[in-house]
């Protein structure tokens, strides 16, 4: 099963049995925010919502930082 087709409760059961034994709730919260990044960065860039090389030299300028 692919895991665009997978049911949240699918995917947590299978983060649960990814996570060692003593991962505490941080550690769930945490692998699961980072998760739902990724699919939300995916999703973007399915739709060809990406930045352009200026956007990120623009943002990187406005940190002080050289590219």
């Amino acid at each position: 099963m692919s895991e665009a087709s997978q049911t949240i409760q699918q995917k947590v059961h299978a983060l649960a049995e990814q996570l060692p034994a003593d991962a505490s709730w941080d550690d769930v919260i945490e692998e699961a925010r980072f998760r739902r990044a990724v699919e939300l960065g995916i999703a973007a860039a399915d739709r060809g919502a990406f930045a352009t090389d200026e956007d990120v030299r623009s943002a990187f300028a406005q940190w002080g930082a050289k590219v």
